[in-house]
């Protein structure tokens, strides 16, 4: 059964103004892709003579680039203000911009965790072949400070990324065939982002039910991945008919069903159990034999929760690290209870604990 629809809003309206109106730290994470600031000098032809549909619309058009650092800090400001203290900020550019954008996030107080290279899989050629091919574009992640206790989901990224650690180069292809938005045959946004890219976003730092804001809705991508990913999402965009284009996007987006939102977390994001609560429910009584899985150490359990060896006593992860002559142990998975002649890691029971007295 479908989980009830997130709220979904989008305003249109000057960036900075609009985000002034909101609550201080009432936002999750946001994902800006602000104007790059091109500054196309004529149109761009291919080698044939047809014209490329490339940003010259009036949005990306900024006097100076003392113009465009003033835009910058502005709705960086407003972008510091209204994001939660363990928020993400997330921002992409091309080499036209972020580096000044990057400088401005550092003047405002930010905290830099990495930048990502988007390395784009079916690049647009350089056709007048006086440079290299611009094959990637920058993201850049911050925290909102040195010391915020910022949200990343590590272990889901593992996950997508077929168990290995994610790396900070994305291989992902630019919008093409049906993804690609388009109106009378052409090209709805000119800078369409893929849903991929921004569903790896949202999946790295941020939960279900979060906040997601997009000062630059544009056609409409990242609402269209945070309906689908069960978050809440604000979409801020001055332009008429991208807000037509987004708005039946992010309509026709599904939201997967809550229990397939359900993300990897890896054993840190457990809740803790002692070993005395193990005790204390009875899945383990004092005078239990615990055993290393080769049965070279028979240590027994005593009713404070600690575990005596010989002459020694202490805590399942001292007293295994002490039998080993090793400067640490995981006592959980070291020892063993023996039930019917085979042995099971006490893990197992911290595992039933959980089940049994920590499941909502």
């Amino acid at each position: 059964m479908a989980s009830a629809p997130m709220d979904m809003t989008i305003i249109q309206g000057d960036c900075i103004e609009t985000m002034a109106g909101l609550p201080a730290k009432s936002v999750d994470l946001i994902f800006a892709d602000p104007p790059y600031n091109l500054q196309l000098g004529g149109d761009l032809l291919r080698p044939e003579g047809s014209t490329v549909d490339a940003v010259d619309d009036a949005w990306d058009k900024f006097d100076s680039l003392g113009a465009y650092d003033q835009f910058t800090r502005a709705w960086l400001t407003e972008a510091r203000r209204i994001l939660k203290d363990d928020g993400g900020l997330w921002v992409i550019g091309s080499y036209h911009n972020i580096f000044r954008v990057g400088a401005a996030l550092q003047d405002a107080g930010f905290w830099i965790l990495n930048d990502i290279v988007w390395r784009k899989t079916n690049p647009m050629p350089n056709f007048k072949g006086t440079r290299f091919t611009n094959a990637h574009e920058t993201l850049i992640w911050c925290a909102k400070s040195e010391k915020a206790r910022y949200k990343f989901n590590y272990h889901a990224m593992k996950a997508l990324n077929d168990d290995l650690q994610m790396r900070s180069d994305w291989s992902i292809p630019l919008c093409t065939g049906a993804e690609r938005e388009k109106v009378n045959g052409r090209k709805a946004h000119p800078t369409q982002k893929p849903e991929e890219l921004l569903y790896r976003v949202l999946l790295a730092c941020s939960e279900p039910g979060d906040m997601v804001l997009d000062p630059f809705l544009g056609s409409g991508t990242t609402g269209a991945v945070a309906k689908r990913l069960g978050r809440r999402f604000i979409g801020i965009e001055r332009e008429e008919a991208y807000i037509a284009v987004a708005e039946r996007r992010i309509a026709a987006s599904r939201q997967v069903e809550m229990d397939a939102l359900e993300i990897s977390r890896g054993r840190r994001a457990e809740a803790r159990v002692p070993f005395g609560a193990l005790l204390e429910t009875g899945l383990i009584t004092p005078g239990t034999p615990l055993m290393d899985l080769k049965r070279r150490w028979r240590a027994q359990v005593r009713a404070d929760g600690s575990i005596a060896l010989g002459k020694e006593a202490g805590s399942i992860h001292k007293i295994g690290a002490r039998a080993q002559n090793a400067p640490s142990c995981n006592g959980w998975t070291f020892w063993h209870t023996e039930t019917a002649g085979k042995l099971q890691p006490i893990d197992m029971l911290r595992e039933r604990y959980r089940t049994e007295h920590l499941s909502a």
